[in-house]
Formats: structure tokens, C-alpha cells, sequence
């Protein structure tokens, strides 16, 4: 009996201690279920209660570091009093206290949603946010984050229609700033130096991106960079400029920030810059191909070489402007040209490949230069996905030929064909699945850009 009685307590301390580690185990794998399941994470500061209130439009650029209050206070100004939202892929609720309690800023909530998944642009609450801002900002991290997360999601659809339909302000800073473009470097492959990209403009690294993602006025035709200061970056964003115009025909321009600096654009297309000039050197650039020069390609701009951009040492052209606490310099968007407080430079990269800045003139481009990036024709693809051929129909068409390219996703030239029809059947059997970019090329240099998906 003994024995028996000793046994069974025995058997039963068994049995609780492992009943005991089950239920932990279960509650373990449930937390660790609940952690990896929640797509976002959210902090509000400020009403919870949504407020309807017409914002003021506006973007403000910030090339990173501490954010210039100036600045953000304009920004926080465009949201007329609603709510502002801040999304970010990395970081904490930092933004919340700060915006919220900027002295003689008044809105009505700030908020912050962290991604933490690509899942969370289609959470219905994340989109209802994103909806309901009256400004949207968009915090530094890694800007492949925003692309692979957003991109064709309906995050970017639903920020666009706000921008565009009614009114939101948007602004960001470091790779908020970085994504805002027409054009963007996407860093799907990490960061890249001005070095690397001189040497190599097709290296993997230089992934300047195309594909339709932010629709913001003012930067249709634009590529940013930031934290210009700390390295320096003008050679690279040369770089950036040669590629879009070499892949992808548009004579593309370049808006710049120094740390600490911003560029403020109001709804009229006037950026003025803040920064803490004379007691720090804070700059930003507004860069353009120089239309003075009959021809504005670039000498070298191929896989394996160093880029070769002089064209006499006047290959771009560049304006520089110190920002102040007022904001008093500026640059005008509309014509590119009009500046006050600006200072002018040429740019050029010369046959070894360095980069160079020197003293120059203002630009004055006839206004014949000025032109719509997108061509009034329609170009229709079908089908699409395809396998083996694609029929591409061109309508509208004003000129006697066109040039058709089809370039992967890092820019580079599979196909190209001149074309004198208005449809053309092209054999993609040799292509390997996966998307591609068809560009139908126009001698006035303009383009329309179609994405291809090879089945």
C-alpha cells in the first residue's frame, strides 16, 4: 500500500508538472501568435474623434536629421486645425508629443502607425487613417520598405486621391522625402555612394525606379535626395538624372535637401527653404538638364563605364538655396527658373569620372522647352500577362515613327525597336517571367512608360 500510495503522488506530480509546461507552452505560442499576427501598431495623441475641416494642401521635403520646427510647423499649419498621420516602417510614437505640442499649433490629433508587416496597407482601419488625414507625413527608415510595402496597394492609391481630390498636405523626411517623386531611388539593393554610382552607373545598387507609385503636384517630373550634406550626394544624384534619361527619355529634375534643411512648397508652386543660416550652412539644390545645349546626353552612360556628363562642364544646372528661420529664399516650380536669394552652379562629371561644381548662370530656357512629360496619345497592351507575344496599340499618335524600349526592372535595355504603324506586334518568348517596363519613345524626348508582366 505504501508503495502504491507513493507511486500514484509520484505519477501525479508527473502529470501536473507537465500539464503545468503545456499550459505555459500554450501561452507562450499564443503571445508569440498575438506579436507576430498584429500587422500595425498605433499611438495616438489628441482627439480620437475624427474632425472634418479643409486642409490647405502643401508638401514639405526634409533631407533628414532633426526636424526643422519652422518647417514643421508649416506643414502642421497645412492640416487647417485636423488630423495629422504619421507613417513609418520603423521607430517609435516620437512624432506624437512633438507635433501635438509644437507652441502656437493647434490640430485636433497626431497619430502614428508603425507597418510592421506589408499586411498592414490593407488593414481597414490603416486605410480609414489615411482617409480621414488632413496631412500626412512620412518618417525616415528604409525607403524600400515604403516601396515594397505600398507600392500598387491601396496605401498609395488612397494617399494619392487625398493629395490630389482634396487638398491633404504630405510631407517627409529622409526616405519619407526619398519616395516622393515621380521618380525615386528605390535602394531595393541598399544605399549607394556617389562614388559607386559614378563608376558603375548600372551597378546593382543604382535602382532608380520608375514605376507609378507617389502623384504629387509640383514633383511630377522630379527625383529627390537627401542628407546631402553627410556624404555628399551630388554624384550620385547625377547619376540618378542620367539614367532616367537615358532608360527612360525624360529630361528629368532634381530637388535636394542638406540635413537639417527643408523645402516647403505651397499649393501656388513656391518652395522656400528653411534652415538655421548664417549659423549653419544649410542648403538645398534644385538641379536641371541645362536646355542652353543643343544636345544634353550624357557622353558615357552605360553598364561597366564610369559616367561621362561634361558637355563643355555644363552638363546640368543647379541652384542653390540657403535656408533661413523665415523661409525667405525661394525657388518657383512652375518655370524653374525664377528664384530669390538662389545662387547658380554647372555641374559635370568629366571622362574620369569626378565630379565637379563650378560657378554659373542662371538657367534661361525658351519657353518652347517647357514640355508635358506625357505625350497626348494612348498606348494599349494586350494581352497582358503574356507569353510569347505582345501586341502593343498606339492611338493618337502625332509623329511619323516612335522607338519602342523594354527595359528590366534595374533599367537596363532588353529590346528596342523603331516602329512607324500604330501597332506593332513584339515576340517576348526569350524574356524570363516577371515584369518589365515598355517605354514608347518620343523624338521630342518625352515618354510613356507601360509595364509588361512576361507569364
Amino acid at each position: 500500500m505504501t508503495f502504491t500510495n507513493t507511486s500514484t503522488t509520484f505519477i501525479g506530480e508527473i502529470n501536473l508538472h507537465c500539464l503545468m509546461r503545456i499550459i505555459l507552452l500554450i501561452t507562450i505560442l499564443s503571445i508569440s501568435f498575438s506579436v507576430l499576427g498584429q500587422n500595425y501598431t498605433s499611438w495616438l495623441s489628441g482627439n480620437p474623434s475624427d474632425t472634418a475641416v479643409k486642409p490647405s494642401g502643401g508638401i514639405c521635403l526634409m533631407g533628414g536629421a532633426t526636424e526643422n520646427d519652422e518647417a514643421v510647423k508649416w506643414f502642421l499649419k497645412q492640416a487647417a486645425g485636423g488630423d495629422v498621420l504619421v507613417l513609418r516602417t520603423s521607430g517609435t510614437d516620437g512624432y506624437n508629443s512633438y507635433m501635438y505640442n509644437l507652441p502656437g499649433i493647434d490640430v485636433n490629433s497626431v497619430e502614428t502607425i508603425l507597418f510592421n508587416s506589408a499586411s498592414a496597407a490593407y488593414e481597414p482601419y490603416v486605410l480609414q487613417q489615411i482617409q480621414n488625414a488632413e496631412a500626412i507625413w512620412l518618417a525616415g527608415g528604409d525607403q524600400w520598405d515604403y516601396v515594397n510595402y505600398w507600392r500598387n496597394s491601396p496605401v498609395d492609391s488612397i494617399i494619392n486621391t487625398a493629395i490630389n481630390n482634396r487638398n491633404m498636405a504630405v510631407g517627409g523626411t529622409s526616405a519619407g522625402m526619398a519616395i516622393l517623386g515621380r521618380f525615386y531611388f528605390s535602394a531595393e539593393n541598399g544605399t549607394v555612394t556617389s562614388q559607386q554610382a559614378i563608376t558603375n552607373p548600372y551597378n546593382n545598387k543604382v535602382t532608380v525606379d520608375s514605376a507609378a507609385f507617389m502623384q504629387v503636384p509640383f514633383l511630377n517630373n522630379t527625383i529627390t535626395d537627401t542628407h546631402y550634406d553627410n556624404p555628399s550626394r551630388k554624384g550620385r544624384h547625377m547619376v540618378f538624372l542620367a539614367r532616367i534619361l537615358t532608360d527612360f527619355g525624360y529630361k528629368a529634375k532634381g530637388i535636394a535637401c542638406d540635413e537639417y534643411t527643408a523645402v516647403c512648397i505651397d499649393t501656388n508652386g513656391i518652395a522656400h527653404v528653411y534652415g538655421h543660416y548664417p549659423d549653419y550652412d544649410d542648403n538645398a539644390w534644385f538641379i536641371q538638364t541645362n536646355c542652353e545645349l543643343p544636345d544634353i546626353h550624357p557622353e558615357v552612360c552605360s553598364p561597366g563605364n564610369p559616367l561621362q556628363w561634361n558637355l563643355g562642364g555644363k552638363a546640368l544646372k543647379a541652384c542653390q538655396l540657403k535656408g533661413n528661420i523665415n523661409g525667405t529664399n525661394s525657388f518657383n516650380l512652375n518655370d524653374w527658373e525664377t528664384t530669390t536669394g538662389g545662387s547658380w552652379f554647372n555641374w559635370y562629371v568629366d571622362s574620369s569620372g569626378d565630379f565637379h561644381e563650378t560657378p554659373g548662370t542662371q538657367i534661361d530656357c525658351p519657353p518652347t522647352s517647357v514640355q508635358n512629360i506625357e505625350p497626348e496619345c494612348h498606348i494599349s497592351l494586350y494581352p497582358n500577362p503574356a507569353a510569347d507575344y505582345i501586341t502593343i496599340s498606339i492611338r493618337g499618335k502625332t509623329e511619323s515613327s516612335y522607338t519602342l524600349m523594354i527595359r528590366n526592372s534595374h533599367g537596363l535595355l532588353i529590346k528596342s525597336k523603331e516602329v512607324f504603324s500604330d501597332e506593332v506586334i513584339l515576340d517576348i518568348r526569350n524574356l524570363n517571367p516577371g515584369i518589365y517596363f515598355l517605354l514608347v519613345h518620343h523624338r521630342n524626348n518625352a515618354s510613356i512608360i507601360k509595364k509588361i508582366i512576361k507569364s
